[in-house]
């Protein structure tokens, strides 16, 4: 038996964490796998305890683990895992620092493809890499590394002399429940929604993998297309131990692309509905499947799901098009009325920042998530992740290589006609256009659920505004701040 400390990597950033914090799922798998695998493993969240790295130094040299496991993962998404790169790489150097004789393992979507820079040379601070899918992988690769046989090992990638070695890529998993998070290993105290009615946060995955080929998602390449599901019955169960054992009042569906099979996702729905659990449910699916669920929107709001997020991305078939989306402007806006008629709340993602963006297309973007008009709208920055097809279409335009600044809040692609500090105030100007909007209407809504939601969401948002947006000098819209105000008052 060994000790495995499974580290969480201190990353901060203003975009992905404002209104809530989620457990680090993933690895929660993991830790789930090397228990199951006999090994002793303690579970460190240095992200959302708001750790330093001098506080994750303190956490090894009181462990003393024979291994310490990290991923690139931000808990909410695979998409966007690039951004946490060095402080895993940071994380595994001082492991490397405490004892030399620590054996360090780093996994995740962009370790998965770019393993030959996570072992670029002698010295490195990652021994191994886990790639693709890792549940299966990591204890396979606990017993054989003793042995002196990970190179029998599928789904990994190591150093061997001046060579590395990258195994064969392991089959998927083929029946998810198989497998369960290791929730407590957990300090249920760090984890909770930051907007009204509050309250503590969970997530959880009902199904893995994306068949659609989006161009700036990873999420494609790394499932390798392949989409699977978990058995309806076993979520509501999962779901069922989270809000009464650990007292789960708010759960997160992070699956890319839950509702890719109608019949089923209907069986969960009604499975959910029949547990009537007392928690509140957010997600994310894609705005065809809303379309197609018009009459099943009834049993969504029935199941308990508030928050529904869609990637509206473009004020232009065109660019939807380039982005291989499969939509349009049109549904876009038929998706988010239809949630609108059964009050649930929408918040809907408009990307800025491509290489043909001007001042008039910031504004057309702008215009469109006025006219769309979902109740929360962000507007992440394009970023070409170094393992997708827009990287390649965009290498000659990417001015930041910086890694930790891939959190689709900082400018990485320069525009032809745009300056990267002209984006950032286009980011700037795009928030201040439709919250200034979005604000009046508001207002005028009835007290209830809906407008404390909101009003709660924008105070979240924008409570950190002057940091983020520090050029306007700290200072958000007149109006907005005096509704806030107001709100805050009652």
């Amino acid at each position: 038996m060994s000790k495995i400390l499974c580290i969480a990597p201190p990353y901060q950033c203003w975009g992905v964490q404002v209104i809530g914090t989620w457990p680090p799922l993933q690895l929660a798998y993991l830790a789930g796998a090397a228990l199951d695998a006999g090994h002793e493993v303690r579970l460190c969240d240095a992200m959302n305890n708001g750790f330093t790295f001098d506080d994750v130094r303190t956490e090894i040299e009181a462990y003393g683990p024979d291994y310490v496991v990290t991923l690139d993962y931000l808990p909410v998404s695979g998409a966007i895992s690039t951004a946490t790169v060095p402080a895993a790489l940071r994380t595994l150097g001082i492991a490397k620092e405490v004892s030399p004789d620590i054996i360090t393992i780093i996994g995740g979507p962009h370790p998965t493809f770019l393993y030959e820079d996570m072992l670029r040379e002698p010295g490195w601070p990652v021994d191994y890499v886990l790639r693709g899918e890792m549940e299966q992988t990591l204890p396979a690769l606990l017993a054989a590394i003793p042995a002196g046989a990970a190179s029998d090992v599928e789904g990994v990638a190591f150093r061997d002399g001046d060579s590395i070695v990258a195994t064969a890529m392991r089959p998927h998993i083929e029946d998810l429940d198989s497998i369960e998070p290791a929730w407590h290993l957990l300090d249920w105290t760090l984890y909770h929604y930051n907007i009204e009615p509050w309250g503590r946060m969970a997530s959880i995955l009902t199904t893995r993998g994306c068949m659609m080929g989006c161009s700036f998602c990873a999420h494609r390449k790394f499932w390798r297309g392949d989409w699977r599901a978990r058995s309806p019955r076993g979520v509501v169960e999962e779901m069922r131990l989270l809000v009464e054992k650990y007292e789960v009042e708010f759960i997160t569906f992070i699956d890319p692309y839950p509702t890719n099979d109608r019949e089923r996702w209907e069986q969960q729905l009604d499975l959910i509905i029949e547990a009537n659990l007392d928690v509140k449910l957010l997600m994310e699916t894609r705005v065809e499947d809303i379309i197609r669920d018009e009459e099943l929107l009834p049993k969504y709001k029935a199941a308990g799901i508030i928050h529904m997020y869609l990637g509206a991305e473009s004020s232009s078939d065109a660019m939807l098009e380039s982005l291989n989306k499969g939509t349009d402007v049109d549904m876009n806006k038929r998706a988010i009325d239809l949630l609108r008629d059964h009050d649930i709340m929408t918040e809907a993602s408009f990307m800025v920042g491509f290489p043909n963006e001007t001042w008039e297309s910031i504004e057309q973007t702008a215009a469109e998530a006025v006219r769309l008009n979902p109740d929360i709208a962000v507007f992440p920055v394009i970023t070409p992740m170094p393992f997708t097809p827009l990287h390649e279409e965009m290498k000659d335009r990417i001015r930041v290589t910086d890694y930790s600044k891939y959190n689709l809040m900082t400018p990485i692609i320069e525009p032809y006609a745009m300056s990267l500090d002209d984006v950032y105030r286009a980011l700037a100007t795009c928030y201040m256009t439709f919250y200034g909007h979005k604000m009046r209407e508001v207002a005028e809504l009835e007290d209830g659920f809906k407008k404390r939601y909101m009003m709660s969401a924008f105070e979240q948002m924008m409570k950190d505004y002057g940091k983020q947006f520090d050029f306007l000098g700290g200072q958000m819209p007149e109006a907005m701040k005096k509704r806030m105000g107001e709100h805050a008052g009652r």
